[in-house]
């Protein structure tokens, strides 16, 4: 099965920003430490980026996530939402609404995901979390 990784808000930012730029930074020489994986993104994250001002033209958005397969949020995502926030809100571990749909895709499609966040979501049990910023 081919290898695959969900790319978080934080890193696509990053990732903007270096292009942007100009400049290779920590999100570019990941990717090509990793030029053999699929590169996923949520549906969350979509519209997390949509929001922000950096990529607020809806052409350059589009361009920038075309390079990027988007997972669907699908009946398992939900499933896994509600048990996952449950988990954390019993356990007084809560996360941001957006990060629990972004864990429970993650956790929903068995890939790891790729965030300078990741304290905040290893709370999440089960999911497989990769640092780039470190």
């Amino acid at each position: 099965m081919e290898a695959a990784l969900i790319l978080e808000t934080t890193f696509l930012i990053d990732l903007e920003r270096e292009l942007s730029r100009n400049a290779v930074g920590l999100a570019q020489e990941f990717l090509e430490a990793h030029g053999q994986h699929r590169l996923c993104i949520t549906h969350t994250t979509t519209g997390e980026l949509a929001a922000g001002t950096s990529l607020s033209d809806r052409r350059r958005w589009e361009d920038f996530l075309g390079a990027f397969q988007v997972l669907p949020c699908t009946m398992d995502v939900a499933w896994k939402y509600g048990q996952t926030y449950r988990y954390l809100r019993d356990n007084g571990l809560l996360i941001g609404t957006n990060d629990l749909w972004i864990a429970a895709t993650a956790l929903a499609y068995d890939l790891p995901i790729v965030t300078k966040n990741r304290r905040h979501f290893l709370r999440v049990p089960g999911l497989e979390v990769a640092d780039y910023a470190s």
